[in-house]
Parts: C-alpha cells; sequence; structure tokens
C-alpha cells in the first residue's frame, strides 16, 4: 500500500506519494502546509485519486520524479537506455525509501538544516539499480537526482536521465530567458499549453540562449504577486530544460544532462548520476530568487570577504600591452579606490592578436622581458590584488602548443572541425593536456601571487571527441574542468575564478561550485546591464554578479551613457571599471571615485540584503533595491529605460519594508540630488516619512526622469518620535 511521506523547510512543504514498487511521486511542492498529523496525510490519497478510465495509461494517478514509460506515462521517459538493445523498459520488483536529516549519522556532511527522501529501485530481470535522491535546503529550495547503476555484465548505454518537479494546474504561463552574445538573459513568456517547450544547449555549455531558470506560475506573474515555480539544472555541458502538459493533466517542470551517443556507457558496477535539478517556488519571482540567494549564501565557499573593486584592462588596451601605460593605469585604478586591478588577454607568448598563442601558458619574453614582476610588484605595492586571464580550456591551431600535441585537441574524425574565435578545445580529459595546463597555471599563479582568475571560454564545443577514437567527449570535459577548478583552488587557498564564456554564456549553479564570480556579458552598456543584472539575478545574488563602469561610448553598442547612468548600474553587483582612466578627466576621475567610495560603503548591505523589484504600472521605468535582513535600511534603483507615454510618469512603490516601521526616503548621493529642480517630486528636497506599508501599497511619486537616466533611493528607519 502506498504511504504519504510531508518533508517541511524555509516555508516551504513537499508531499510525496511513497509505493513500495514505484520512485515516489510529489503530491505537493509549494506553501508549507502546517503540521499534518499521519491521518490527515492519509487522507491526500483518496482526496487526490483520479476517476478511473479504461486503463492507467488515460488515468495517471501518480506520476514519479523519474517518469517511467512502463507505468503508462506516455510523455518523454526519464531514464531512456539500453544494453546493445536490450533491458531499454525498466520495471522495479521493489523500491526502498529512506529519510535522512543533515548531520546525522547517515548524512553527516549534508548541508545544514536540510532532509532528504533516497529512493532505490532495483530491476532484476534488467540488471538495473535506479537511484533518486529528493533534499529540501533549509531554504525551502528542493534539490533533485537521479542514478542509474549496472549490474549486469554487459555496459549499458545511458542516453538521458531528466528528473521532473510536478507543478499544479494553476500554472498557466511560462517564463523563461533566451539571448545572443552581448544581448544575454532577455526574457520570454508562453503559455503552458499541451505537449512540451523545449530549451536545449548543445555546445558543450548553457550558451548565452540559456533559459537559466526555466519558469511556471499563474497568469501574469510578476515579481511581487503571482504564484510561480521555477527549475535552474546545476550544469555547465550539453543540457535540457522542459516543460511538459500531458493530457492527463501533469504538468512537469524537468531537466537533465543531454548526453552524445556513447558518452556514458556503464561497466559492471559502474553509475551514472545526473545532475542537481533546483527547485524554487514563491509568490512572486521575488520570493522564488530569494530562496536561490539564500542557498547560494549558505554554501561554506561563499565569499564572504567585502567584494574587492576590481579595474579589468581588456577595453582599456586590449592586447596592446605596454608596460608604462599599464603602470599609468594602475597608478589612476588605485588613486579613484580600485582594489583589485586584472591583466586580461594578450600576456602570452604570441599573442599579439586573436589568431594565435591560445595554449602557450608562459609569459611572451618579447612584451615582457622581464616577466609581469614590474607589473605585480607596482600593483601590490598600491595595495591592490593582481588578476590574470586564462582560457584553460582553448588552443588555437596557430600555437606550440597544438604543433607539438595535435592529439590534445578535441576533434573527430574529419579533424578538429571549424574554428570560433579562431580558436579549437584542448582536450582536458588527456590526461597529459590537463597535466599541461593545471602546472602550468598554477605555476603563474604562485610566481605572480595571483589572487584572481578571469576563466574565459569563447568557443562552443562541435566536433568535440577524444582523439584518436573520436568518441563523443563533453560530458568529459566539463567533469575535467570542475576537477581543474578544484584541485587550483585546493593548491592555492584563497585564489578566485571568475566564469566567463564569451560573456554570459556558462552561467550555472555547476560552475558556480567551483567560481566566485560570473561575468555577466561582454557588453557593459549600461543601458543593457539593467535587464541582464535584473533577470540573472533571478539565480544569483549581486555578490556572484561582475557588474562594470566602462567608458562613456560603450565597446559593443557605441551608446553613450553619462557616467552616472553608468556608474549607477555598475554599483549593482560585484563592482568594477573597464574604461582606460588615462584618458579620464579629472572631473571624471573624482565622479568615479565618489561612486567607489560609496559601494564600498553600502557593499555589505547590497551582498547580504534580500533583492526586490517592483511591478510598476509604467513599462519604461525599472525600480529594484536591496533590503537589509533586518528591514532598518534599503537602498533602491530607479531607472528610466524608455519614453514614457505618461508625463509625469507616476507613482512609483518600494517593496520589501517591514509595513509596521516608519522610514524615511531620500534620495541617495552620489545619484543625482533631487532638491529645488522642475523635475523634483514634493518629496524631492527633504525626502518624506512614511511605514513601509504606505510605501509598498501607495508609493511616491517619480521624479521626471529622461530616457537612460537613474536616481538612487535611500529607505531608513526612523523611530516613532521622528
Amino acid at each position: 500500500m502506498p504511504s504519504v511521506l510531508h518533508l517541511r523547510r524555509g516555508g516551504t512543504s513537499v508531499v510525496l506519494r511513497l509505493d513500495p514498487d514505484v520512485l515516489p511521486c510529489v503530491l505537493h511542492w509549494g506553501p508549507d502546509l502546517g503540521d499534518l498529523t499521519a491521518a490527515a496525510l492519509a487522507q491526500l490519497l483518496p482526496a487526490l485519486t483520479m476517476p478511473v478510465l479504461d486503463s492507467a495509461v488515460w488515468a495517471q494517478q501518480a506520476v514519479a520524479v523519474l517518469p517511467q514509460h512502463a507505468s503508462g506515462w506516455l510523455g518523454r521517459p526519464g531514464l531512456l537506455g539500453s544494453r546493445a538493445g536490450r533491458a531499454w523498459s525498466v520495471v522495479f520488483g521493489a523500491v526502498a525509501h529512506v529519510v535522512e536529516e543533515a548531520g546525522g549519522p547517515e548524512w553527516p556532511d549534508g548541508p545544514e538544516g536540510a532532509i532528504r527522501l533516497r529512493s532505490v529501485g532495483s530491476d532484476v530481470p534488467g540488471a538495473l539499480e535506479v537511484a533518486v535522491e529528493l533534499q529540501l535546503l533549509a531554504s525551502g529550495l528542493v534539490r533533485l537526482r537521479a542514478g542509474v547503476r549496472n549490474l549486469g555484465a554487459e555496459p549499458y548505454e545511458v542516453r538521458h536521465l531528466e528528473p521532473a518537479l510536478p507543478v499544479p494546474g494553476e500554472a498557466a504561463e511560462l517564463l523563461d530567458m533566451t539571448g545572443r552574445h552581448t544581448h544575454e538573459r532577455t526574457p520570454q513568456r508562453r503559455p503552458f499549453d499541451l505537449g512540451r517547450w523545449v530549451r536545449e544547449a548543445w555546445g558543450g555549455r548553457p550558451g548565452h540562449d540559456s533559459a537559466t531558470v526555466l519558469c511556471a506560475g499563474r497568469q501574469g506573474f510578476g515579481f511581487r504577486s503571482g504564484r510561480v515555480w521555477g527549475v535552474h539544472l546545476a550544469h555547465s555541458g550539453n543540457q535540457v530544460l522542459s516543460a511538459e502538459h500531458s493530457p492527463t493533466g501533469w504538468r512537469l517542470l524537468r531537466g537533465g544532462e543531454l548526453l552524445l551517443p556513447g558518452e556514458v556507457r556503464l561497466a559492471t558496477g559502474e553509475e551514472y548520476r545526473s545532475p542537481w535539478l533546483l527547485g524554487s517556488w514563491g509568490d512572486g519571482l521575488d520570493a522564488l530568487s530569494g530562496r536561490f540567494h539564500r542557498t547560494l549564501r549558505a554554501r561554506p565557499q561563499h565569499p564572504r570577504r567585502p567584494r574587492p573593486v576590481l579595474l579589468n584592462v581588456w577595453e582599456a588596451v586590449y592586447f596592446h600591452h605596454d608596460l608604462g601605460r599599464l603602470l599609468a593605469l594602475a597608478e589612476r585604478a588605485a588613486a579613484v579606490g580600485v582594489e583589485r586591478f586584472v591583466l586580461d588577454d594578450g600576456w602570452f607568448r604570441h599573442r599579439r592578436h586573436d589568431r594565435a598563442g591560445l595554449g602557450d601558458w608562459y609569459v611572451d619574453e618579447d612584451v615582457w622581458p622581464e616577466g609581469l614582476h614590474p607589473l605585480v610588484d607596482r600593483v601590490h605595492a598600491l595595495g591592490m590584488e593582481f588578476g590574470l586571464w586564462f582560457e584553460p580550456e582553448m588552443v588555437n591551431l596557430d600555437s606550440d602548443l597544438a604543433r607539438a600535441h595535435p592529439e590534445w585537441l578535441l576533434r573527430t574524425e574529419h579533424g578538429p572541425g571549424i574554428p570560433s574565435r579562431q580558436q579549437h578545445v584542448l582536450d582536458l580529459a588527456q590526461p597529459q593536456a590537463y597535466a599541461y595546463v593545471r602546472d602550468r597555471m598554477s605555476a603563474l599563479i604562485a610566481e605572480y601571487r595571483i589572487a584572481y582568475v578571469k576563466w574565459d571560454h569563447n568557443r562552443p564545443l562541435v566536433d568535440a571527441g577524444h582523439w584518436p577514437t573520436g568518441v563523443p567527449g563533453v560530458h568529459a570535459q566539463t567533469e575535467a574542468t570542475y576537477r581543474l577548478m578544484a584541485e587550483l583552488k585546493a593548491r592555492h587557498p584563497g585564489l578566485e575564478i571568475e566564469s566567463c564564456s564569451a560573456g554570459g554564456g556558462r552561467l550555472d549553479l555547476g560552475i558556480m561550485e567551483h567560481a566566485d564570480r560570473v561575468w555577466v556579458s561582454d557588453c557593459i552598456d549600461a543601458h543593457e546591464r539593467q535587464r541582464m543584472v535584473r533577470w540573472t539575478g533571478l539565480l544569483l545574488p549581486p555578490e556572484l554578479m561582475g557588474t562594470h563602469v566602462g567608458s562613456g561610448a560603450d565597446h559593443t553598442t557605441e551608446r553613450v551613457h553619462d557616467l552616472s547612468f553608468r556608474a549607477g548600474t555598475a554599483l549593482w553587483g560585484h563592482m568594477g571599471v573597464e574604461w582606460d582612466l588615462t584618458r579620464a578627466s579629472e572631473a571624471e576621475l573624482s565622479q568615479l571615485a565618489a561612486w567607489i567610495a560609496f559601494h564600498k560603503e553600502v557593499r555589505g548591505l547590497l551582498h547580504t540584503g534580500e533583492v526586490v523589484h517592483a511591478d510598476l504600472a509604467n513599462p519604461a521605468l525599472l525600480l529594484e533595491g536591496v533590503v537589509a535582513q533586518d528591514r532598518s535600511d534599503a537602498l533602491y534603483r530607479l531607472a528610466a529605460l524608455d519614453h514614457t507615454l505618461t508625463w509625469p510618469p507616476g507613482r512609483v512603490t518600494l517593496p520589501g519594508l517591514d509595513p509596521d516601521r516608519r522610514y524615511h526616503v531620500t534620495a541617495q548621493p552620489p545619484g543625482p540630488v533631487l532638491g529645488g529642480g522642475t523635475w523634483a517630486p514634493g518629496w524631492g528636497a527633504a525626502g518624506v516619512t512614511l511605514t513601509g506599508r504606505v510605501l509598498a501599497e501607495v508609493g511616491i511619486q517619480s521624479p521626471l526622469l529622461q530616457v537612460d537616466r537613474l536616481v538612487l533611493l535611500r529607505a531608513r528607519e526612523v523611530g516613532s518620535d521622528e
């Protein structure tokens, strides 16, 4: 007979049906249901039993978290594989279910406060063992993965393993992201119709068009209202996210690794486990993303020291490395408050352009006759950390490495395939290639006391086969990349890594197990970054997103913005600068220094507080904020990204404050001051004091903002007598 299990953590309930011969089925995933008795839980089974039709195929009473074709499920099977064409249909003779709490004897190293269900099914005729693990974390986030173990004498090939989390019928609308290089994280919506909405990534990384988080919710859900559920796949290689709506009424959010033919062939006793599928829900997207943020911030490896303001030299010098120019840039960077100086592409042998040198990880003696020491020593003397750019997984054909070891390239029997950005991929699954890259990077990190590696990945993995066999190698390459990052960090305690993939092409929680920051996009146009950071923030908190102040004319769009808009936009993350400061005026340097000083003042709030967004009636305006955990302080940014059809533009609300406390709201320098100008609202000169409830429900009048202008708003708690 089936039983019912109720898991509760972080305001979330997960109710599961447990059968003796079927993997678990989720009956409820969402709001906390309270302390239900065993009798009350038992009543859920008859309460949710469907009318009996002519067969189990047409009335799916329970769909497991790994849906099975043999159970009558007519959608995509959760597990598909075979042993040379046999053992492809999985039926369990028995399934064992075990509940464990983190810190207990069975799960001593589990995340603090978490609880998990492990279920293992045995298919004796098929000689397979299939396991699923569902964790409910202290934040209320769900983690789900599956595994398959071959118990037979012959190899078993896994074609796909895709767990699923069901959502209720009210989830009628889908939201995910798409994009392209320099235009990442663009939201798109569609109805949750019958059939499947599929988002696949076949380039060995999630890609610039990555779905990132696939959400399903009530029609018209926003940041502050409308119940919504979402999933993210914590994996950096080929992958799929999908939303499946069956004629039997089930709505599933699913995800897994996309495997190439023959990529995972299990010998006797070997197991393959899927990446984690992470699930969150909330009344509005802010609540959904808050669970992701709290989970990330609770990790032991999460960066906790203040995020150093950095300067990256790429858009200042490109490949034109000159010691005198770089020293002058370092002097100016230190003078405006920069704390980390990053030397980008162009420092290694033969690298005067992007067509040569990748893989030759030796300092170019022609450009740097004394090595990097003169620059590094001066950077350290100025009180800044030193960072260096690498692209460890890539190689140019015009390189000493490729000429010496063509067998180290990922390739098929047709050769290494088409170039992309003039480069190909180094096969890190080959032990000798892996050891070469590891040892060269490690030697440089030690010699130059490198605190930070910008880790780039500019070419998608097509034609990615191991040589000499040519068998597919994306899965092994992804695992080797994780291993290399982990090994370098173990060798060099305190080393930080930024995940960059031609900008935002590899932005996922698999890579974030090892990285400390992502480069959101190669486009730092502040207008574009307003959208990119907002939607990347659905997954990542501000301290993990690289946000830079560029020069007046953007590198990718050639759009020109004033410094206040550029710096006010870059404020909302791990702040940096990407600008030739030797060409900046004294007035610009002074203004930039003020913005950097303010970022240092408030980064403790920005990098620990709760991220909130307002659902404004005026689509030309964006308002987002960060509210302190104790609700005593909040910083908001109001930006106009388009012309408004109504003028004045109307009221804006300030979400996230304690409804019963009083707050004084003012314009926050170094953003524009509102006092005295004709563009200022009535409250602009002195500010206004209102309760959090009034600010969230009624709001305040927006100042007149032209396109691509912003204002910062500060809300500080005041006592009852103020």
